[in-house]
């Protein structure tokens, strides 16, 4: 498995941080960090849940996605590549 360079890593951590946060509900932020799977579970949560529920559903979904990006900021480089680059951590 290669390793990926300090500040791809700190691009990665930053990018899916605030997308987490801004975006969280959408899944954005798994996307960008390659998990499509987890993503789309997201987006559909949110996209058809949300309306079937009232909003309960995506709002769930956005409190996660913002819980992650919060996760995601505070944690340092070497953390996040160990944990969420390298070790395929889908949720939380």
């Amino acid at each position: 498995m290669t390793e990926a360079a300090p500040s791809d890593v700190s691009g990665k951590k930053i990018a899916a941080g605030i997308c987490g946060i801004l975006l969280g509900s959408l899944g954005i932020h798994k996307f960008i960090l390659g998990y499509t799977k987890e993503g789309l579970i997201m987006l559909l949560v949110t996209l058809i849940g949300g309306p079937l529920t009232f909003g309960v559903a995506a709002t769930v979904v956005w409190i996660i996605g913002l819980i992650e990006g919060i996760i995601y900021l505070t944690r340092n480089d070497a953390e996040f590549a160990a944990t969420y680059i390298q070790g395929k951590k889908g949720w939380f």
